[in-house]
């Protein structure tokens, strides 16, 4: 009885590999993991491309129509005092009367 399911697993096995080379075997395989790797590929591209341009509108959004680059902001140091920092800065409170 051991035999007979042996030979029957055996046949399966054979009917089984004949039936996988008619359909395109392991180059058709092999062609369809081609075609699969180079639409994830292609739609990952394309996914990184939608979200660099959705980032870049909303860091336009958020900056406005200009960036600033590095090389032209400057330094607090560099800055002269803008008049709010002059009247903040003073200890004393400057009079807004005027002298005749």
């Amino acid at each position: 009885m051991d035999v007979l399911t042996l030979i029957i697993a055996v046949v399966a096995l054979v009917i089984a590999i004949l039936a996988f080379q008619r359909t395109g075997g392991i180059h058709d395989l092999r062609r369809q993991m081609e075609d699969l790797s180079e639409k994830s590929e292609h739609a990952t591209k394309g996914a990184r491309d939608v979200t660099a341009d959705a980032l870049s509108r909303l860091e336009t959004f958020i900056r406005g129509q200009q960036k600033p680059s590095s090389t032209d902001q400057d330094t607090p140091e560099d800055q002269p005092p803008t008049s709010t920092d002059q009247e903040t800065s003073n200890d004393e409170p400057q009079s807004r009367e005027q002298k005749p």
